[in-house]
């Protein structure tokens, strides 16, 4: 099999992968999450941060920081208008797509040593 067949079966793959996509979103909207106090009041101040001015060209990896960070600010949002600070921690209904963003930033920071729940 040569490299383009081996990336038309990835594309392939990734249509699936999205069609389990389509049935997670008709069937999960928001997953109950508690968050210690700390984590969540650094997602609020990332989201009533003003960044401003362009940034100009970005590689990759800027791009990629900067899109975490912007999920880290759509959270702050989240838990500033829904979240019930309870003690040290803030119980917040979560989006799932918020969630499954703050598991990858979690798996890639982890890198080699993430290892599955089972």
């Amino acid at each position: 099999m040569d490299d383009q067949e081996q990336y038309a079966l990835y594309r392939a793959d990734a249509k699936v992968l999205a069609a389990i996509g389509e049935h997670v979103h008709a069937q999960v909207d928001r997953v109950p999450l508690r968050l210690p106090r700390a984590l969540a009041q650094a997602a609020v101040d990332a989201w009533e941060r003003d960044d401003e001015g362009d940034l100009g060209e970005e590689t990759f990896e800027q791009y990629e920081l900067r899109g975490q960070a912007g999920d880290l600010a759509l959270l702050g949002l989240t838990i500033s208008e829904r979240g019930r600070w309870e003690g040290e921690e803030v119980v917040v209904d979560l989006h799932v797509s918020y969630a499954g963003a703050a598991f990858d930033a979690y798996v890639e920071a982890a890198g080699p040593a993430f290892r599955r729940r089972e």
